[in-house]
């Protein structure tokens, strides 16, 4: 019974959950394991120009942990300017919103992760797809694309993504 108590498992058990309450975790680790602890874990919440956002209902840009999040961009979402109803202008105005929210939270088009697409009519999927291989010459992220039934402010097209922060 008392054989089992000093074995070296239960004393590095011991020791281990020791370690973390006098502060000294960090101590027997690399240098490079120690830093990537400290790095900063803030949620960053920001606008269209990568500033710290309003305290708006919707905020466009977050970045955690290394990995931006934009909110749904639809064709109007940061241009109110009137321009043509089809899809190619509304897929360019929305990707060009996602192209300056990436950039701004630290990421470029090859670090998008994931994209998820809604159309308005799934009629304008190759349309869509057609503007959407300009943006990605180097091959696409993950994707997802459904229709829907409608999209806020008359838009045909609404992406959100998820990216890779590459650069601060």
């Amino acid at each position: 019974m008392f054989a089992n108590l000093f074995t070296r498992r239960a004393f590095g058990g011991r020791i281990a959950t020791l370690l973390p309450g006098l502060g000294l975790a960090a101590a027997g680790l690399p240098p490079m394991v120690a830093a990537k602890e400290k790095e900063d874990t803030s949620v960053k919440k920001l606008n269209y120009e990568g500033k710290p956002a309003d305290k708006g209902f919707i905020t466009p840009l977050i970045v955690h942990n290394g990995v931006i999040y934009i909110a749904g961009q639809g064709a109007h979402s940061h241009d109110k300017s009137e321009f043509p109803m089809d899809i190619d202008n509304h897929t360019k105005h929305v990707m060009e919103n996602v192209k300056m929210l990436v950039e701004a939270g630290g990421g470029t088009m090859d670090s998008i992760l994931q994209l998820t697409v809604y159309l308005a009519k799934i009629d304008d999927y190759d349309g869509m797809n057609n503007v959407f291989k300009t943006y990605f010459p180097n091959g696409g992220p993950a994707r997802t694309t459904v229709a829907v039934a409608n999209l806020p402010g008359n838009s045909l097209v609404e992406i959100n993504c998820t990216a890779a922060v590459v650069r601060k």
